[in-house]
Protein backbone atom coordinates (compact mmCIF):
# COMPACT_ATOMS: atom_id res chain seq x y z
CA UNK A 1 0.00 0.00 0.00
CA UNK A 2 1.13 3.23 -0.23
CA UNK A 3 1.77 6.14 1.86
CA UNK A 4 -1.65 8.49 2.09
CA UNK A 5 0.87 11.74 2.68
CA UNK A 6 2.81 10.93 -0.57
CA UNK A 7 2.51 11.84 -4.27
CA UNK A 8 0.36 9.81 -6.43
CA UNK A 9 2.74 7.92 -8.85
CA UNK A 10 1.14 9.73 -12.17
CA UNK A 11 2.68 12.82 -10.72
CA UNK A 12 6.36 12.83 -9.70
CA UNK A 13 8.29 16.01 -8.87
CA UNK A 14 11.16 15.57 -11.91
CA UNK A 15 8.35 14.77 -14.29
CA UNK A 16 7.73 17.48 -16.75
CA UNK A 17 5.04 19.47 -17.32
CA UNK A 18 2.47 18.68 -20.25
CA UNK A 19 2.64 21.20 -23.03
CA UNK A 20 -1.06 22.95 -22.38
CA UNK A 21 -0.25 23.14 -18.91
CA UNK A 22 -0.28 27.37 -19.06
CA UNK A 23 -3.20 27.21 -21.01
CA UNK A 24 -4.83 24.94 -18.35
CA UNK A 25 -8.49 26.60 -17.28
CA UNK A 26 -7.21 25.17 -13.50
CA UNK A 27 -4.37 26.82 -13.29
CA UNK A 28 -4.65 30.34 -11.23
CA UNK A 29 -1.94 32.86 -12.33
CA UNK A 30 -1.53 35.87 -10.30
CA UNK A 31 -2.83 39.08 -11.50
CA UNK A 32 -0.27 41.07 -13.10
CA UNK A 33 -0.45 44.66 -14.14
CA UNK A 34 2.09 46.30 -16.01
CA UNK A 35 2.77 49.36 -14.54
CA UNK A 36 3.33 51.43 -17.80
CA UNK A 37 0.46 50.33 -19.49
CA UNK A 38 -1.52 51.09 -16.26
CA UNK A 39 0.39 54.78 -16.12
CA UNK A 40 -0.50 55.17 -19.88
CA UNK A 41 -4.30 54.43 -19.11
CA UNK A 42 -4.41 56.79 -16.71
CA UNK A 43 -2.68 59.53 -18.38
CA UNK A 44 -5.34 58.90 -21.13
CA UNK A 45 -8.23 59.13 -18.95
CA UNK A 46 -6.72 62.78 -17.56
CA UNK A 47 -6.03 63.57 -21.27
CA UNK A 48 -9.78 63.23 -21.85
CA UNK A 49 -11.10 64.63 -18.68
CA UNK A 50 -8.60 67.65 -19.65
CA UNK A 51 -9.82 67.62 -23.23
CA UNK A 52 -13.92 67.88 -22.15
CA UNK A 53 -13.30 70.52 -19.15
CA UNK A 54 -11.58 72.56 -22.07
CA UNK A 55 -14.68 71.95 -24.50
CA UNK A 56 -17.05 73.14 -21.40
CA UNK A 57 -14.94 75.81 -20.98
CA UNK A 58 -15.14 77.27 -24.39
CA UNK A 59 -18.81 76.73 -24.46
CA UNK A 60 -19.47 78.53 -21.74
CA UNK A 61 -17.63 81.13 -22.67
CA UNK A 62 -19.43 81.73 -25.87
CA UNK A 63 -22.61 81.43 -24.16
CA UNK A 64 -21.56 84.38 -21.45
CA UNK A 65 -20.70 86.60 -24.59
CA UNK A 66 -23.92 85.82 -25.95
CA UNK A 67 -25.91 86.55 -23.25
CA UNK A 68 -23.93 89.71 -22.67
CA UNK A 69 -24.33 90.81 -26.67
CA UNK A 70 -28.29 89.67 -26.18
CA UNK A 71 -28.48 91.97 -22.91
CA UNK A 72 -26.51 95.04 -24.67
CA UNK A 73 -28.86 94.96 -27.78
CA UNK A 74 -32.29 94.91 -25.52
CA UNK A 75 -30.67 97.40 -22.66
CA UNK A 76 -32.53 100.41 -23.24
CA UNK A 77 -36.18 97.98 -24.23
CA UNK A 78 -37.77 99.63 -21.46
CA UNK A 79 -36.02 103.65 -21.41
CA UNK A 80 -37.81 103.32 -25.25
CA UNK A 81 -41.10 101.41 -24.03
CA UNK A 82 -41.51 104.52 -21.71
CA UNK A 83 -41.00 107.26 -24.27
CA UNK A 84 -43.31 105.72 -26.30
CA UNK A 85 -46.41 107.49 -24.37
CA UNK A 86 -44.49 110.73 -25.04
CA UNK A 87 -44.10 109.97 -28.51
CA UNK A 88 -47.72 109.61 -28.89
CA UNK A 89 -48.69 112.95 -27.09
CA UNK A 90 -46.39 114.69 -29.75
CA UNK A 91 -48.44 112.98 -32.86
CA UNK A 92 -51.57 114.80 -31.21
CA UNK A 93 -49.71 118.12 -31.19
CA UNK A 94 -48.25 117.39 -34.85
CA UNK A 95 -52.02 116.62 -35.55
CA UNK A 96 -53.46 119.75 -33.82
CA UNK A 97 -50.34 122.24 -35.99
CA UNK A 98 -51.16 120.22 -39.43
CA UNK A 99 -55.12 121.30 -39.22
CA UNK A 100 -54.21 125.05 -37.66
CA UNK A 101 -51.67 125.53 -40.64
CA UNK A 102 -49.58 123.17 -42.43
CA UNK A 103 -47.33 126.41 -42.73
CA UNK A 104 -47.14 127.62 -39.63
CA UNK A 105 -43.73 128.34 -38.20
CA UNK A 106 -45.05 125.55 -35.36
CA UNK A 107 -46.16 122.75 -37.78
CA UNK A 108 -42.43 123.05 -39.05
CA UNK A 109 -40.87 123.09 -36.19
CA UNK A 110 -42.54 120.38 -34.82
CA UNK A 111 -42.24 118.26 -37.95
CA UNK A 112 -37.91 118.85 -37.50
CA UNK A 113 -38.50 117.56 -34.10
CA UNK A 114 -40.28 114.10 -35.02
CA UNK A 115 -37.95 113.62 -38.14
CA UNK A 116 -35.43 113.85 -35.11
CA UNK A 117 -37.22 111.50 -32.90
CA UNK A 118 -37.80 109.15 -36.12
CA UNK A 119 -34.16 108.76 -36.78
CA UNK A 120 -32.93 108.23 -33.40
CA UNK A 121 -35.79 105.79 -32.90
CA UNK A 122 -34.54 104.16 -35.93
CA UNK A 123 -30.91 104.04 -34.83
CA UNK A 124 -31.75 102.43 -31.85
CA UNK A 125 -33.78 99.71 -33.53
CA UNK A 126 -37.05 100.66 -33.19
CA UNK A 127 -39.81 100.39 -35.69
CA UNK A 128 -43.07 101.21 -36.45
CA UNK A 129 -45.47 97.76 -36.81
CA UNK A 130 -47.45 98.28 -40.03
CA UNK A 131 -51.22 98.17 -39.88
CA UNK A 132 -53.89 99.17 -42.35
CA UNK A 133 -54.00 97.26 -45.00
CA UNK A 134 -52.49 94.07 -43.60
CA UNK A 135 -53.95 91.17 -41.92
CA UNK A 136 -54.74 91.30 -38.52
CA UNK A 137 -52.26 89.38 -36.34
CA UNK A 138 -51.97 88.90 -32.64
CA UNK A 139 -48.40 88.84 -31.82
CA UNK A 140 -48.24 92.69 -33.07
CA UNK A 141 -51.61 93.87 -33.02
CA UNK A 142 -54.18 94.31 -30.25
CA UNK A 143 -57.70 94.44 -31.39
CA UNK A 144 -59.68 97.34 -29.73
CA UNK A 145 -63.21 96.62 -31.57
CA UNK A 146 -64.42 95.40 -34.61
CA UNK A 147 -66.63 97.13 -37.29
CA UNK A 148 -68.16 96.35 -40.62
CA UNK A 149 -66.32 97.04 -43.67
CA UNK A 150 -66.72 96.99 -47.58
CA UNK A 151 -63.59 97.57 -48.70
CA UNK A 152 -61.72 95.67 -46.04
CA UNK A 153 -61.89 91.85 -46.08
CA UNK A 154 -63.07 90.05 -42.28
CA UNK A 155 -59.83 90.05 -40.48
CA UNK A 156 -58.02 92.99 -41.85
CA UNK A 157 -57.24 96.15 -40.53
CA UNK A 158 -59.60 98.88 -40.58
CA UNK A 159 -58.03 101.45 -38.75
CA UNK A 160 -55.52 101.62 -35.74
CA UNK A 161 -56.05 103.70 -32.61
CA UNK A 162 -52.28 103.66 -31.00
CA UNK A 163 -49.53 103.27 -32.73
CA UNK A 164 -47.53 99.58 -31.88
CA UNK A 165 -43.45 99.24 -32.20
CA UNK A 166 -40.86 96.72 -32.38
CA UNK A 167 -37.25 96.97 -30.82
CA UNK A 168 -35.28 94.67 -33.47
CA UNK A 169 -37.49 91.35 -33.43
CA UNK A 170 -39.12 92.09 -29.56
CA UNK A 171 -42.73 93.60 -29.36
CA UNK A 172 -42.14 96.53 -27.17
CA UNK A 173 -46.01 97.55 -27.63
CA UNK A 174 -48.17 96.11 -30.22
CA UNK A 175 -50.47 98.37 -32.29
CA UNK A 176 -54.28 98.72 -31.40
CA UNK A 177 -56.60 98.53 -33.92
CA UNK A 178 -60.16 98.54 -34.94
CA UNK A 179 -60.16 95.19 -36.98
CA UNK A 180 -62.90 94.64 -40.46
CA UNK A 181 -65.84 92.07 -39.51
CA UNK A 182 -66.55 92.13 -43.18
CA UNK A 183 -69.08 94.03 -45.15
CA UNK A 184 -72.46 95.18 -43.04
CA UNK A 185 -75.51 93.07 -43.72
CA UNK A 186 -77.96 94.36 -45.87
Amino acid sequence: MSDPHSPPDSVLPNDPLPDDFENSPDVLEPETTDPLNQALMEAAQWKDAAHRAAAELDNYRKRAARDLQETVKYANGSLLESLLPVLDNFDYGMAAAKAESEGSNLYIGLSMVLRQIQDFLKDNGVVEIPTVGVAFDPNVHEAVSQQSSSGVPEGGIVSQTRKGYKLRDRLLRPASVIVSSGPAPV
